[in-house]
């Protein structure tokens, strides 16, 4: 009878915490549901009351008014372009730096350590006027460069892949790896690379995600719509709209589909990442 008791009421429980969550679950994927939505409205009902809740047949419409008032398919391609190079380049000198300093011993080595991580602790808007400064005597200014080579050896990506290096590469490996005679940097590619994926992954999809969102960075270093990126040009389709925003939210939907696109294709390292070191063998 006390056995019956106990799973009856484990049932319960499984079915309230499953319940539970897919009401979370709901309510948070409603917002990226409505949007879809209201990408599918006429402009002009946008803001209808009560709203739309239902998908309905303008989003050609509105697709093609978003190309008419802005040139999306450069922005797009843009916003692809920084995006991919940024994540790149982070994701290689990032991890270099983390295998340094997690992997080797050699003088000044927590000094170097502790000033990058001290930079963490600079707003970043302090650096608005000399990194602009600095742009334009360089002709970086108008240049995807200004978007990427600066903060391709960020302070926090070399903290995170060191600290995650320091657990995920057994130095043991390396030592052997050595004395079959592979090179530093072969065992970074081979060896490092591979064992630290998750941490990688992770990294890549941050950089690529906040490469994507950079509205300030766009905004200040590629001046002309024809050069700048997804953020900035939606901004400024939202400014020079005349009650009409069906072009807006088909471009915010079009901008959305590649982060979700990416977050999808690297879940599973996402995952693996989170919950290693939780499990020892």
């Amino acid at each position: 009878m006390s056995f019956a008791r106990m799973n009856k009421g484990f049932s319960a429980s499984k079915i309230f915490l499953y319940g539970a969550l897919s009401f979370f679950a709901l309510l948070f994927a409603f917002p990226f549901y409505y949007m879809f939505v209201l990408a599918t409205v006429p402009g002009t009902e946008t803001y209808r009351y009560p709203p739309h809740i239902l998908f309905k047949s303008s989003f050609m419409v509105n697709l093609g008014r978003l190309f008419r008032d802005i040139p999306f398919g450069v922005n797009f391609m843009n916003s692809v372009g920084i995006a991919s190079l940024a994540t790149l380049t982070v994701v290689f000198f990032c991890t270099m730096g983390g295998f340094a300093l997690s992997k080797y011993e050699f003088k000044g080595k927590k000094a170097i350590f502790l000033f990058i991580m001290s930079t963490m602790a600079i707003p970043s808007f302090l650096n608005i006027i000399p990194f602009f400064k600095i742009m334009v005597s360089i002709k970086w200014y108008g240049t995807w460069l200004a978007l990427i080579i600066p903060g391709m050896a960020n302070a926090f990506g070399i903290f995170m892949m060191t600290q995650y290096m320091q657990d995920s590469v057994p130095n043991e490996l390396l030592d052997a790896a050595r004395i079959d005679g592979l090179t530093e940097f072969v065992i970074l590619m081979r060896i490092a690379f591979p064992l630290a994926q998750s941490g990688v992954a992770v990294l890549g999809l941050i950089t690529f995600i906040g490469s994507w969102n950079n509205f300030m960075g766009a905004l200040i270093m590629l001046p002309t719509i024809d050069k700048t990126t997804i953020p900035v040009a939606l901004t400024k389709l939202s400014l020079q709209m005349d009650g009409d925003r069906g072009g807006l939210m088909v471009g915010t939907v079009l901008a959305v589909l590649p982060l979700m696109a990416v977050f999808i294709a690297f879940n599973r390292q996402i995952i693996d990442s989170l919950t290693a070191g939780s499990v020892k063998g």
